[in-house]
């Protein structure tokens, strides 16, 4: 199985590119992991929210495959805990899931055909977070989730 995190957006800040690397090193362990960083569209900037949404959700829908398991990020999502996200994983390595995307929408969430398309809604936290942290905080919960299902010691209980 494959994880792709994807994200719409600039390139990681530097005060999260080098967790995001580490944690996305340590992944390459357990699956192979990618990230992809969607650019907002160009010439943008007078566009509604609503514009952006639908131009950014036909941009990301181009971009996935059919068997693709979409889990989207969202602060409207269902609440997991870490045991809970390495269940969510384990049930589609059972299930030989090609490929997990994770998607982190744009500044103003995602168009609804995207959030449809999803099998998945997560919600990190009821809290909104920075774009930029939540990049980080996600490859350190599937690295966690990761290491639950090996029974290694990183997680504490």
């Amino acid at each position: 199985m494959k994880l792709q995190f994807w994200s719409v957006g600039k390139a990681h800040e530097a005060y999260v590119k080098e967790g995001v690397d580490m944690f996305t090193k340590r992944l390459q362990h357990y699956f192979v992991t990618e990230w992809l960083l969607i650019p907002p569209p160009r010439n943008a900037g007078p566009a509604s929210p609503e514009t952006l949404r639908q131009k950014e959700g036909e941009n990301i829908l181009s971009l996935l495959k059919k068997e693709d398991y979409l889990v989207l990020l969202d602060e409207r999502g269902k609440l997991l805990n870490s045991e809970g996200l390495a269940s969510l994983v384990q049930a589609r390595a059972n299930e030989s899931t090609k490929q997990i995307v994770f998607l982190i929408g744009g500044a103003y969430g995602v168009d609804k055909t995207v959030a449809q398309r999803a099998q998945f809604t997560w919600s990190l936290s009821p809290l909104v977070f920075p774009h930029q942290l939540v990049r980080l905080v996600l490859a350190e919960q599937v690295y966690r989730a990761c290491t639950i299902l090996r029974n290694e010691k990183y997680h504490h209980l």
